[in-house]
Formats: structure tokens, sequence, C-alpha cells
């Protein structure tokens, strides 16, 4: 099966070719971060105007780079959420008008659920499995029973993990995107020189918080001089994965996981797949590709060769929706 995935959820225009679900035929992406680096952060008005110049160059270069012609295409997948309302209504837009001119079945992905699935797109991670979403605007813990069945374990009450990793990055005077240059600093750094305290949330210990130590690091760095920063970087980021290690520990304590599947832009960090790694060696881990862990359509055209199969269509009056969980939490 050919299917044809857009995305346009942030501040990357995307579209690709897969075929059932695993094979990239082609892939094209379009990036304003370079737009947004002098703001410090997404620029939502100025990502939406590079989305509506992007959106069918990109389309056009993943046709004809798989060589693939529309009548080919199973069907047109689109991110339908979470992200920003103007970003995902231009990348809906073009796949209706598509999915109307060239008679193909329109398929709404969630794009979180997309991210974890581009640990599966080259892989066969055993079920069930502890999946985590990291990423800048999510932190979620999960139990995943199989591809779309989910069960929500915790999130995070304040900041995502990839937030507070740009916030950090900003009080300590780095460049947008902070995560990889707050990655790359605390590589130099004594992760021991600063005790922050991984965060607790009281009535749910598998729940993630990580505003209080992003004001930790504010805290540490009035006090410091610059000398001091990269041990700064490193133990903010040894405390953060901790936290992460920890609340995964409590989860396999209750229940039994034959595997562990990560997906989001958080996990390019290689040192949080070395903690992984070490802190459970007994367990399979799957990650996704360096390339597929940042915001990408091919994983958006992977995950729709499941619903595809599945016969889960979305209508031409989808809507756009900022918010959007995908989890199904069942009760014995």
């Amino acid at each position: 099966m050919l299917i044809l995935g857009i995305e346009s959820t942030c501040d990357e225009t995307a579209a690709s070719i897969v075929k059932d679900g695993t094979i990239v035929l082609s892939h094209s992406i379009a990036s304003s971060a370079e737009i947004h680096r002098q703001y410090g952060g997404v620029f939502p008005e100025l990502a939406c105007r590079r989305h509506i110049d992007a959106i069918l160059p990109v389309i056009a270069e993943a046709l004809r780079d798989s060589k693939i012609s529309p009548h080919d295409l199973d069907a047109i997948a689109v991110s339908k959420g979470p992200g920003l309302i103007g970003a995902l209504l231009i990348g809906l837009q073009a796949a209706k008008g598509l999915a109307i001119a060239w008679k193909k079945p329109l398929i709404g992905i969630n794009h979180v659920e997309a991210h974890l699935y581009a640990a599966f797109m080259s892989q066969n991670p055993p079920f069930p499995a502890l999946g985590f979403v990291l990423s800048g605007g999510h932190t979620l813990m999960l139990n995943v029973m199989s591809v779309g069945r989910y069960e929500l374990l915790g999130t995070t009450v304040d900041d995502a993990i990839g937030e507070a990793f740009d916030k950090a990055a900003t009080i300590l005077g780095l460049s947008y995107p902070g995560g990889p240059a707050l990655e790359k600093l605390a590589e130099t750094g004594d992760e021991k020189k600063f005790p922050f305290t991984p965060p607790k949330v009281k009535k749910n210990p598998l729940a993630f918080s990580f505003s209080g130590l992003k004001t930790a690091v504010l805290y540490a760095q009035k006090k410091a001089s610059p000398d001091d920063y990269p041990d700064i970087a490193a133990s903010f980021q040894k405390t953060a994965f901790d936290d992460l290690s920890i609340k995964a520990e409590l989860a396999m304590k209750a229940a039994s996981y034959r595997s562990i599947v990560f997906g989001g832009g958080v996990t390019n960090n290689q040192r949080l797949r070395d903690h992984f790694a070490q802190k459970f060696p007994q367990i399979p881990q799957f990650w996704p590709s360096f390339g597929l862990s940042t915001d990408n359509a091919i994983m958006i055209a992977g995950l729709a060769h499941h619903k595809l199969l599945s016969g889960d269509f979305a209508p031409l009056d989808l809507e756009a929706m900022p918010r959007l969980p995908f989890w199904i939490e069942e009760k014995e």
C-alpha cells in the first residue's frame, strides 16, 4: 500500500511516500527553524506563512522523488493534531483538497502517536511495551499494548521535558533550539556538581513535573559564573533523565513489560539513550532513528498504514485539534 503523508504541526512542512508502513520511498521537508531562531522559539504566524509557501512544493517533490503518481496512491494521511492551530489547518486543507481531486481516502493522524510509531518503522518491539513520548510539547509514559492501543500511565503537570530543556538552555545563554545546545554544553560538565532534586507529583507518582527543575537551574545560574554552566547543564540533564528512569522503574514494578519504546525529539539525546541502557540492561529498548525523532512526514504515512488496514478513515470535514490525546484507558 502506498500512502502520502503530510506533516505541518509546527515549524516543519513535510511530505513523504511510504509503502506498507515501513518502506520510505521519499521524504521532502522545508523547515522554518532559521526564521524562529532570532525569536528564541517558534513564532506561530511566521510558521503558518512558511507552511502556505511550502506545502504544495514539498508534496510535489515527494511524489517526484518517489516516482509515484497520484493515481498509484492508496490514501492521503495528514496530522490532525496536536499542534499549532493555523499550521494544522494548512496541512489539513491541502490534504482534503488532494483527497477530493484524486479521489483518495483521507486518514487523520495523531502527531504524538506517530512519534511513538517512528520506532516501529524499522523494528518490531514485543508487546506489552512501556512507551515514552518525549518532546518539546509532550512528556508521556504509556502502556503500549499494540500499535493503536494504549493506556496512559503518566504525563506532565506543567512543562514538557523538551520545553524544560529549551528554557534551561535560555537561562544559560544558549541559542534556539535549546535541547541540542544544552546537550553539547553538558558534555564537558560534571553532572554531580549541582545536586538538583528529581521532581515529584504527590497525587500521582508516575506523573512528571519539570517546572521546578527549570527554576532550580535559574537559581544556580544566578550564583554561578559562566565557567560553571557546563556543570549546571550536565546536572540538569542527569536529574531530568533520572526522573524518567525512576518513573519507568515504578511502572515496571507494577506490570510486566517486554520492551521499552521511545519517540519524540528529546530521544535524539545520546546521553538519554546511554542512561536508559545503563539503568535497564535487562530489557530491550527501541529508539527511532535520529532522522525520525523530530517532526517528519514519514511517521505520519507509516502509522497511516495501520489505520488504512483497520478502515479508520477520516471524513472530509475533519477538524484540526490543537489538543488531542490518543491513549485508550482500559480498566480491568
